[in-house]
């Protein structure tokens, strides 16, 4: 479970930055109803990611956290660039994601068990990135453009390429 833990650790940190991303361009833009949702939305994965951190001392998380920052701030900067819509996309791409991931180790620990309080923790957290994907798939609207579903897809692979590394660095 260290491993997972590691992953959980580098996603709630790449997600406490796509809000900052997401804030700096919406303070720039002057959006007060983007900066609202980032705040929001933020302080959510800033909880989860304090929640990972007692979970998983120092010397077991991952030793790329500047890259996952990095990574992260651009992915909420980048689509806070081109407005709303793309920022609400994105967000319910990532939260989409998420929830499938924190289900495969709901999944595992409700098969083979854990450590106590830990199954609590997963569900917990991932109640709130469902939440927020409904959020921003609502807000986001029924018709995607063909570049945003694009890039939504690039978000996907980029995620599923940074749990596999997290787990292992």
């Amino acid at each position: 479970m260290v491993r997972e833990l590691r992953s959980d650790h580098a996603g709630e940190t790449g997600a406490v930055y796509i809000y900052k991303g997401i804030r700096a361009v919406a303070r720039w833009r002057q959006d007060a109803e983007l900066l609202a949702f980032a705040r929001q939305h933020g302080d959510t994965e800033a909880e989860h990611l304090h929640l990972m951190e007692d979970w998983l001392p120092a010397e077991r998380r991952s030793r790329l956290l500047v890259p996952w920052r990095m990574a992260g701030w651009l992915t909420g900067a980048l689509p806070a660039l081109f407005g709303r819509r793309a920022v609400y996309g994105t967000i319910a791409a990532v939260e989409t994601f998420v929830d499938v991931h924190y289900q495969q180790q709901i999944d595992h620990l409700q098969q083979h068990g854990g450590p106590e309080g830990l199954l609590p923790l997963l569900l917990h957290c991932q109640a709130d990135e469902q939440h927020h994907r409904d959020e921003a798939a609502s807000l986001a609207g029924a018709h995607t453009p063909w570049l945003l579903r694009l890039w939504c897809a690039v978000v996907g692979l980029g995620s599923g390429a940074a749990v596999v590394l997290a787990r292992r660095v």
